[in-house]
């Protein structure tokens, strides 16, 4: 399946070299199965975004290991394709921006004819073939319609969604200034965040080739961050599943806030072959 991580460090920027290059399970790492693009989005403590996106290989890409080993901002999304829906190019990887906000999703939505019907002229919004610009596209709607109020237009569009259109999975983090989400629904697809509070005297568990823990000094850094992501990227134990129909809410503060949307299973659930069957297939070590 295709990967996501989110980053949010407060109101200080960081690096974020350890996640995308040096973890047990970097995203380096984990763009040797998901190869079909990455994309790279930055806001930084001053408001500025970078967003990097290019259809290859993360780990083969020199941009990816230049902008990995070098940005800093205090928040960071990063997405890792396994192609589905829609070619590999360039409209069609993630993470997608609208409104000010950015988007990456993993997971399979169907009914694209009718949920483009619903978009009808707001579908302007999206430029590539996915599902998933779809996805982002109704939730945007949605948040124009409740009046900006974030929460309350993620609330409604997960739950027409889960509702009214054929799904496997609406897996997804959704950034803008100050503010990260991230929603898991239904069981399929795993969907974690671990709350890292930093300091100097904080060591980092590791795990070798052979199952031998091990204490070395902290290579995250100081800072307090909370990061979410598809598997576990190191041995830490504090890393916990974000729940079924979970949304989370990490603020500029780094409050982080936890609230089920959904308690039943999608009105009209998808089952998978061929291609869409690989790629959201999961193997997943405990």
């Amino acid at each position: 399946m295709c990967r996501l991580f989110a980053l949010h460090a407060g109101r200080h920027d960081v690096e974020a070299d350890f996640w995308l290059l040096e973890a047990p399970t970097s995203l380096a790492a984990q763009s040797e199965v998901n190869a079909d693009g990455f994309g790279i989005a930055a806001l930084s403590a001053e408001a500025a975004l970078m967003l990097i996106r290019n259809p290859v290989q993360a780990a083969g890409d020199r941009i990816y290991h230049a902008v990995a080993r070098h940005a800093e901002a205090c928040q960071f999304l990063v997405h890792l394709r396994y192609a589905d829906t829609g070619g590999v190019s360039l409209p069609n990887t993630h993470p997608f921006m609208q409104d000010g906000r950015v988007f990456a999703h993993n997971g399979v939505v169907g009914d694209l004819e009718r949920l483009e019907q619903r978009l009808d002229k707001h579908l302007a919004m999206v430029s590539g073939e996915t599902d998933s610009e779809r996805v982002f596209a109704l939730i945007t709607l949605c948040i124009r319609q409740a009046g900006g109020d974030v929460r309350a237009g993620i609330t409604a569009a997960v739950r027409e969604l889960a509702a009214g259109y054929e799904l496997y999975s609406i897996n997804f983090v959704l950034g803008e200034v100050g503010h990260l989400w991230a929603f898991r629904y239904p069981e399929h697809n795993p969907l974690l965040v671990l709350e890292h509070a930093g300091g100097e005297n904080r060591a980092l568990i590791e795990r070798d080739a052979h199952g031998t823990l091990s204490m070395q000094a902290n290579p995250r850094g100081n800072d307090p961050m909370v990061v979410i992501a598809s598997e576990r990227m190191d041995a830490d134990p504090d890393w916990q599943d974000v729940g079924v129909g979970e949304l989370i809410h990490v603020g500029p503060e780094l409050e982080l806030d936890r609230q089920t949307l959904l308690t039943e299973p999608p009105r009209h659930p998808m089952v998978l072959s061929g291609r869409a069957e690989q790629s959201q297939a999961y193997e997943r070590d405990d």
